[in-house]
């Protein structure tokens, strides 16, 4: 089969960007399709463990990757290998012949000899009574986006991991308080994180409890939770609700090519990430990779790029 590219490389999180630059280096003839450069990431206002880099933003360490992507790439005329389809997405994903055919959201059908999913994950939603009604009214998953709307009030941020201590974090910087909840005993943050986060003293937080519903009129005006340890129910005052509860992977272009697991991620050779299909590789949070991590998701883009390289050149 005839194919347009030799490999495509779905995605643009550190997995995507990393398999990028590696594939620029082999002289693989490569294209890489992703809506935007950076990943989940982008949105943090502080990154402390990108390794090489002590602190950096979200939105600057996006830069760098498409910076460093674009110095590699087949853009103003080098002669590159790599090229960039960027402000696209990848929708389906199908076995033609020997190959691969990839479907984007402007039409375009793509073909390749082998692929490499990169697709990341994404916000998981807050799944209460008013949680949706109150989308983008007091309740939002964005809290570098949204927390300066939020100035001199009351907010609450659901979710005691990393995530939801970074969203805390930020959000002291505006908020006349933050109330974070959580429904275990013990944080799943690094304790170096809780340590700072909670010595600020508009902070406090809530916990063993879970969200029942979010209160309000035009906008919000309260969320309510139950008490894990006594069944009893809460009404706290909050003009936000900022949702930090984890991510579910982004892998529906794959349904009905590779099976994936209960979680919807997609199993992976943890020596060389490649799935089920032969000429289909993953890397990132999109895979059943035990650690969510920046620095972990562009190691295994790393290798998933040096093995797709090597099984090409068998072929």
């Amino acid at each position: 089969m005839q194919t347009d590219y030799e490999a495509i490389i779905i995605g643009g999180g550190p997995a995507g960007v990393a398999a990028g630059i590696y594939a620029a280096r082999k002289r693989l003839k490569t294209l890489l399709v992703a809506e935007e450069i950076g990943g989940q990431s982008t949105v943090s206002s502080r990154i402390e463990n990108w390794v090489g880099t002590p602190v950096i933003s979200g939105a600057d360490l996006g830069k760098a990757m498409r910076s460093h992507l674009d110095s590699v790439a087949d853009t103003g005329g080098k002669d590159s290998t790599l090229t960039l389809a960027l402000g696209e997405r990848a929708v389906s994903l199908a076995k033609s012949g020997d190959g691969f055919i990839a479907t984007t959201t402007s039409g375009k059908a793509l073909t390749a000899k082998a692929v490499l999913i990169a697709t990341g994950a994404a916000h998981r939603k807050l799944d209460i009574p008013g949680a949706d009604r109150f989308e983008h009214k007091g309740v939002t998953y964005c809290a570098s986006c949204d927390g300066p709307v939020f100035s001199g009030q009351d907010v609450a941020v659901v979710g005691g991991g990393n995530a939801g201590f970074d969203a805390a974090s930020q959000l002291l910087a505006y908020a006349k308080s933050v109330t974070l909840l959580h429904r275990r005993s013990e944080f799943k943050a690094d304790p170096e994180t809780v340590e700072k986060v909670l010595a600020h003293p508009n902070m406090r937080t809530i916990m063993p409890v879970e969200p029942v519903a979010v209160e309000g009129g035009q906008f919000v005006t309260g969320l309510v939770y139950k008490d894990i340890n006594t069944g009893e129910t809460h009404e706290l005052p909050v003009a936000g609700v900022f949702v930090e509860i984890g991510v579910v992977p982004s892998t529906d272009l794959v349904k009905g090519l590779l099976e994936l697991d209960q979680t919807g991620h997609i199993p992976v050779d943890a020596r060389t990430q490649r799935t089920a299909v032969a000429g289909v590789w993953a890397a990132g949070d999109c895979t059943d990779e035990l650690y969510h991590q920046n620095n972990i998701a562009a190691g295994d883009g790393a290798k998933a790029m040096e093995d797709l390289y090597l099984w090409f050149k068998k072929q």
